[in-house]
């Protein structure tokens, strides 16, 4: 089978998060018709998760391509780009206060992010409630979508925009993610300023880290006056289970934290002991570093689908950047094969450069803190 042209071609993105949504948008707006496919029952089913911080050099940049960076910087907030870093006892380490102005990388709450992304799709774009169960049929295309509801499409390009558990992954790819060894603890606060002023105080109107070498915990704020903290060890990826807990104890999870982080001071451990309901579990995944894939001309990948790394920072921003220049090579390029190999091309190499520098930054989250360019307070 030929390739065909990007605009007569048969588009499935599968994952409604910001990237597979961007590159929607982006495809839209040159006028590429696209199909997105979400396993979620609908649109509000689940809390989207934290805050987000977007770069100018990637996120930024994918919004402006899908004409929606002015619309950001409304909703952002650039408060939020304040950083403290602490030691365990509370002491200011480093702080970096923003300048009047600075875009950087302000905050926007991930489901503020979907929300603005969705609003700009047309009508019927995201089919909710379609579980991605296989992607079969040869390499040339076209593909074949099976769903869990018994449905299937066909599609002259699959676009896995799937995250870190992708089923689009293994049409191309027998590579599967491994655990790091540091585990996230999420736990979330309500009301900040009314609830929990000394911890606002504490925090300040951004984020905050601390760490001792082995432990760290970073607080987010987020909009509403919600704030999330992150509380991360190295623990095997079972360790409730090994520690004869549930996910659903809340405080035999408490005290089995509080023994860990016995050397921290009163005023920290609020971080952990002060939060509104239970405890999410996070363990930290990663795929190989430099994973790579053989060529086809029907089936690609990006963000976490592709190059799932540790959350420092870049995986949402190199999402968007991936759904950008993939919705920009469609847009420029004759055919849907010539419009993949440049893609990947670009987008391989440089993911392959930053998971190298990143291939420990799991580690990195529980270290003494580097105050790099920082200001000593």
């Amino acid at each position: 089978m030929d390739s065909p042209m990007p605009a007569n071609a048969r588009i499935s993105i599968i994952g409604a998060g910001p990237g597979g949504l961007t590159c929607a948008r982006i495809l839209q707006r040159h006028g590429i018709p696209v199909t997105v496919y979400d396993r979620d029952p609908e649109v509000n089913s689940r809390n989207q998760g934290g805050s987000l911080d977007l770069h100018e050099e990637d996120g930024q940049f994918a919004l402006r391509e899908a004409g929606l960076l002015e619309e950001f910087f409304a909703l952002a907030r650039f408060e939020g780009q304040e950083m403290r870093r602490m030691d365990p006892v509370g002491s200011m380490l480093s702080h970096h206060v923003p300048d009047e102005g600075e875009t950087i990388s302000p905050e926007i709450d991930r489901g503020q992010l979907r929300g603005l992304l969705l609003r700009s799709l047309a009508a019927g774009t995201v089919q909710w409630g379609r579980t991605l169960e296989s992607v079969s049929g040869p390499a040339e295309g076209p593909r074949t979508l099976t769903f869990a509801d018994g449905t299937a499409v066909e599609a002259d390009l699959v676009i896995g925009a799937d995250g870190a558990f992708s089923r689009v992954r293994a049409a191309v790819s027998p590579a599967t993610p491994y655990y790091t060894g540091v585990g996230f603890l999420e736990a979330w606060f309500e009301d900040m300023e009314n609830a929990h002023p000394e911890l606002s105080e504490l925090v300040g109107k951004g984020s905050a880290h601390a760490a001792d070498g082995e432990r760290g915990l970073f607080a987010q704020r987020n909009s509403g006056g919600h704030m999330r903290v992150y509380i991360m060890r190295r623990v095997p990826v079972d360790w409730i289970a090994v520690n004869g807990l549930r996910p659903e104890d809340t405080e035999g999870i408490r005290a089995h934290l509080l023994g860990e982080y016995a050397s921290w001071s009163p005023r920290m451990l609020r971080l952990i002991t002060d939060n509104d309901g239970a405890y999410v579990d996070r363990p930290l995944f990663a795929l190989p570093v430099s994973h790579t894939w053989e060529h086809s001309p029907s089936v690609t990948l990006l963000g976490d689908a592709a190059h799932l790394m540790p959350p420092l920072g870049v995986g949402v921003n190199l999402a968007m950047l991936d759904a950008a220049e993939l919705a920009l090579a469609l847009v420029r390029s004759a055919t849907v094969d010539d419009a993949v190999h440049g893609y990947e091309k670009t987008m391989l190499a440089r993911s392959a450069e930053i998971s190298r520098l990143l291939e420990h930054g799991a580690d990195s989250l529980l270290a003494l803190p580097d105050l790099g360019p920082f200001s000593r307070v």
